[in-house]
């Protein structure tokens, strides 16, 4: 036969997951307990279940802000293994991990051949940033420029382009790689420029600056996309012997 108290804690309960207070709703028995054998004052007693809720609630915005990013898998700082990254990268790292960057909307871009950490180092920078509340979009140069001729025959560019300035990071990943065309060119330059001075980019290449004009095919158009990304930003030269090659060897040394 149920008690009083039985009934009230399921409605409690009813209640706490109509409003979505699941945390409540996951630990108000085992706090009604410890409550009433520690003799806690209402205040306390409040205040303790608020902050579960809250800390629900902030652990779930942040995996919800990680999902949303797109990022390719989780990769983070502290799994990057910087001994093989030159000591102006690692000093420049030191700096970026505090995310002032994004405060103060400057844009970072890494450099180097396949395999020496850029995605890594990106994403790991993005996911930071996620857990300390900003909005991330993890995306390819190629795929980028894809959604942008879409939008524009679909004719819903404007409202991509909303978005696309909201972001407090940008991560585009892999330009150089494939080469765009004119128009491709011209739609990239011109959402990298509505963020300029104003909201952080990263961007990871393999082609150094000099080169660039190879994939955009335009100097002009070059010119002033570097001189954009470029103006108060971190560059970061990664091109040392392939970091992958460094983490292939020491797996196969543990597995020995």
């Amino acid at each position: 036969m149920s008690t009083l108290f039985d009934k009230q804690i399921e409605e409690i309960q009813t209640i706490c997951k109509a409003i979505r207070l699941s945390g409540i709703n996951a630990c108000i028995t085992e706090e009604l307990m410890q409550a009433k054998e520690k003799r806690l004052s209402y205040e306390a007693f409040l205040l303790n279940i608020l902050r579960y809720e809250q800390d629900r609630q902030n652990e779930n915005g942040k995996q919800k802000r990680i999902r949303n990013a797109g990022f390719p898998k989780k990769m983070y700082l502290e799994e990057l293994d910087q001994t093989y990254l030159s000591g102006d990268v690692q000093r420049k790292l030191s700096i970026l991990s505090n995310l002032e960057f994004i405060k103060n909307g400057q844009n970072v871009i890494l450099l180097g051949s396949t395999g020496t950490g850029k995605t890594h180092t990106a994403t790991a920078l993005g996911i930071k940033a996620c857990m300390e509340g900003y909005k991330v979009l993890f995306t390819t140069v190629p795929l980028l420029i894809t959604q942008l001729k879409e939008c524009r025959s679909n004719k819903t560019l404007k409202a991509f382009e909303n978005k696309f300035e909201k972001y407090d990071l940008v991560i585009a990943d892999e330009l150089g790689y494939i080469s765009f065309d004119k128009e491709g060119a011209e739609l990239l330059f011109t959402h990298i420029s509505l963020r300029a001075g104003r909201k952080s980019t990263i961007i990871t290449t393999n082609l150094s600056f000099d080169r660039w004009h190879e994939i955009f095919g335009d100097q002009v158009l070059t010119a002033a996309m570097i001189d954009r990304l470029t103006h108060k930003s971190y560059i970061l030269d990664m091109s040392t012997s392939s970091y992958r090659i460094h983490e292939t060897e020491k797996w196969l040394q543990n597995q020995m």
